[in-house]
């Protein structure tokens, strides 16, 4: 587990991406963020066996597109999340 953290972070600094942490048992300091990867967790992760990196990232790709372009978000009131973002803009 170490050393995927260790990757995850070599990985972040390449591309120049900044990690910041909320404090620790404060889940609704960034809800979407802790909504989004508890739909995650369990709707993909564990009802699959990958048989290759790429696979998973095939996976994750249409599950988000699925996640954020299709599915209704009861949340949002029965619309998909990139609707949401279109009455935003």
């Amino acid at each position: 587990m170490l050393r995927l953290f260790k990757a995850m972070l070599d990985w972040t600094e390449a591309e120049s991406i900044r990690i910041e942490c909320i404090q620790a048992g404060k889940p609704k300091k960034n809800v979407y963020i802790e909504r989004f990867n508890r739909a995650a967790g369990y709707e993909w992760p564990a009802r699959h066996h990958w048989s290759s990196q790429q696979e998973v990232r095939d996976h994750a790709t249409q599950w988000m597109w699925t996640y954020n372009d299709k599915r209704p978000n009861m949340t949002l009131r029965g619309i998909t999340p990139k609707q949401r973002l279109a009455v935003a803009a």
